[in-house]
C-alpha cells in the first residue's frame, strides 16, 4: 500500500510540475518582443496581413487560451488556419514551426537518435568509470592511485566542455588520426560505424562527468567504510572485497543513482556544446537553429520536451530510490 501511495504521489507531482513548466516555458518565449506572426507575414506586411497571420497561427487569442491550446494539443492535436487553408498537427503536437513548415514533434523525433546515442553511451561510460574510480580512490586512500584519480577528477570538473572536445579532436582526430571527428552514422545503417563515430563524443562527456561521480563516490565510500555496520562485517571475518562490494557500495550507490538520473535527463534534452563541436545534428543543434531563426514555436516545443525529460528522469530516480531504500516510501 505504501508503494502505491508513493508512486501515486510522485506521479501527481510530475503532472503538476509539467503543467507548471509548460506555463512558464510558454510565458517566457511567447511574451518575448519577437512576434512569430510578424516574421511569417513577409514584406510588405500590412496591418491586415499581420492580423491574418496572427489568426492563422492562433496568436489572436489571450495568453492563457494560447497556453491551454498548447497543452491540449499534446493529447488531441491541433489545427492551424481555417477550412480550405488549414495545417494539421497530429497528437502529440508540441506546436508547428512555420519557419521550417513542419510539426515540432516531427522535428524533435528526427533529431532524437543523435542526442540519445550521444547521451546514453556517454552516461554508461561515466557511471562505470566514475564509480570505479571513486571506489579505488577510497579503498587506496592516500596512495599514488588515490592522488592520480583525484587530480584527474579535478581536471575534469574544471575543464570547459568545448575545450576538452577541441583538444580531443586535435589529438585523437588530426594528430593521431585514430577516430572520426564529426558526423553521425545511423545505427540501422552500420552499428560499427555508428559506435565508431561516437567514441570521441562519448569519451569527452564521460571524462567531464565521471570526475564528479568519482569525487562523490570517494567521499561516500570513505564514510561508509568508517561506519559501524562495516566494522561489524569485518569483525565477523567477511572478506574485504565482500565488505566493499556488498556492504559499503550498496549504500554509496543511492546518492549516485539520484545524481545519475538527473544528469541523464539533462543530457537527453540536448548536448548543445558537444553536438556543435562534433557537428552532429541533435536536439541541441535544433535548439540553436530555433534561436537563430527566432522560431518561437520550435523554441517552446524543444524546451518543454527537454524539461519533460528531466521531470520524467526525476520520477524514475524517485522510484529507483524507493526500491533501493524502502525507508523513503514510509
Amino acid at each position: 500500500m505504501n508503494a502505491l501511495r508513493f508512486g501515486g504521489t510522485r506521479l501527481a507531482s510530475m503532472v503538476f510540475v509539467l503543467l507548471t513548466v509548460s506555463l512558464l516555458t510558454y510565458a517566457v518565449f511567447v511574451l518575448l518582443p519577437a512576434d512569430p506572426a510578424q516574421l511569417a507575414c513577409g514584406r510588405p506586411c500590412t496591418p491586415e496581413r499581420l492580423e491574418t497571420a496572427r489568426a492563422f497561427m492562433g496568436l489572436d487569442q489571450n495568453f492563457l487560451v494560447q497556453w491551454w491550446n498548447f497543452v491540449t494539443g499534446i493529447f488531441t492535436g491541433r489545427t492551424f488556419g481555417s477550412a480550405g487553408a488549414e495545417i494539421s498537427c497530429p497528437a502529440p503536437c508540441l506546436g508547428y514551426s512555420f519557419v521550417l513548415r513542419q510539426p515540432v514533434t516531427d522535428l524533435i523525433v528526427g533529431r532524437l537518435p543523435v542526442t540519445f546515442s550521444i547521451a546514453i553511451g556517454a552516461a554508461v561510460l561515466w557511471l562505470l568509470a566514475g564509480v570505479a574510480g571513486g571506489v579505488v580512490a577510497a579503498v587506496r586512500r592516500g596512495t599514488a592511485a588515490d592522488r592520480a584519480i583525484m587530480v584527474t577528477a579535478i581536471t575534469g570538473v574544471s575543464a570547459p566542455s568545448y575545450l576538452v572536445g577541441l583538444l580531443g579532436i586535435l589529438l585523437f582526430g588530426f594528430t593521431l588520426d585514430m577516430v572520426p571527428v564529426n558526423g553521425y552514422v545511423p545505427f540501422t545503417t552500420s552499428p560499427v560505424d555508428w559506435a565508431w563515430h561516437l567514441v570521441l563524443p562519448w569519451c569527452v562527456l564521460a571524462f567531464l562527468s565521471a570526475a564528479i561521480y568519482a569525487r562523490l563516490t570517494r567521499a561516500q565510500m570513505l564514510d561508509a567504510l568508517g561506519s559501524e555496520y562495516v566494522r561489524t562485517a569485518r569483525a565477523k571475518g567477511i572478506t574485504e572485497r565482500r565488505v566493499v562490494t556488498r556492504h559499503a557500495l550498496r549504500n554509496v550507490l543511492v546518492p549516485v543513482v539520484t545524481l545519475f538520473g538527473l544528469d541523464l535527463g539533462v543530457l537527453l534534452g540536448g548536448t548543445v556544446i558537444t553536438e556543435k563541436v562534433f557537428s552532429m545534428a541533435g536536439l541541441g543543434a535544433l535548439l540553436l537553429d530555433a534561436v537563430g531563426n527566432t522560431d518561437v514555436p520550435l523554441l517552446v516545443g524543444v524546451t518543454f520536451f527537454s524539461a519533460a525529460l528531466i521531470v520524467v528522469a526525476n520520477l524514475l530516480v524517485d522510484v529507483v530510490y524507493g526500491v533501493m531504500d524502502p525507508r523513503v516510501r514510509a
